[in-house]
């Protein structure tokens, strides 16, 4: 079972996991159903509900190309997508070392509804804090930002129910062949790397088109 260990963060080193490369050489499908079942810790989603494509992310705070796609294509994917009612966007954290597990401890710890502020904020800012030399402290300093105090920050990462929780979505990941990040399931075939807006037109659109819209 993946085990997280909260006490290394301090040092842990930040890179992708995944480099970018051709979607489909990745893809794969899994049971929708069981994907997108929610996960002991709950779903971070947007969207309808009732929208005719579900998108899965796995995303490591620390991956520059989950950056690249949050900052540069997700903006206009939202835009395009979500907000007319076409696709439900379910966020999962990917967890590979230790700042992931602070600043998605941070994300899960927010008020519900600032969930996507936290994980745009830490995205847009990650070449900033992911290479201070005092990660504790940059990563603190972003949570302050969001309405964290030093103490709230503390006992977040003091949570042993939320971590145990992350080991078992890291688990579940696992099951469902996640090994890096950006990580896409649409309508349960795997998509893999930061895609710009032109492929998820070309993944999309003829799902849209079977499906009435």
């Amino acid at each position: 079972m993946f085990q997280i260990d909260r006490r290394v963060f301090l040092s842990a080193s930040a890179g992708c996991a995944l480099a970018l490369g051709p979607s489909g050489a990745l893809a794969q499908s899994v049971d929708p159903d069981e994907l997108h079942a929610p996960g002991q810790l709950g779903e971070k989603a947007l969207g309808s509900p009732d929208a005719p494509v579900t998108v899965v992310e796995y995303a490591s705070f620390t991956c520059p190309h989950c950056a690249t796609f949050h900052n540069d294509v997700f903006g206009d994917f939202a835009l395009k997508y979500i907000d007319s009612g076409k696709v439900r966007f379910i966020m999962r954290e990917y967890l590979r070392n230790g700042p992931d597990v602070a600043v998605s401890a941070v994300a899960r710890c927010a008020p519900g509804d600032r969930y996507f502020d936290v994980i745009d904020l830490y995205f847009a800012t990650q070449q900033e804090w992911s290479r201070a030399s005092d990660l504790r402290q940059a990563i603190l300093d972003k949570a302050i930002e969001l309405g964290f105090t030093e103490e709230s920050f503390d006992a977040c990462l003091s949570n042993t129910a939320l971590f145990e929780a992350f080991d078992a979505n890291m688990t579940r990941a696992a099951s469902f062949g996640v090994t890096g990040t950006p990580t896409f399931f649409v309508n349960g075939e795997k998509h893999v790397g930061a895609l710009p807006l032109s492929e998820w037109d070309a993944i999309i659109e003829p799902l849209l088109a079977a499906a009435g819209h």
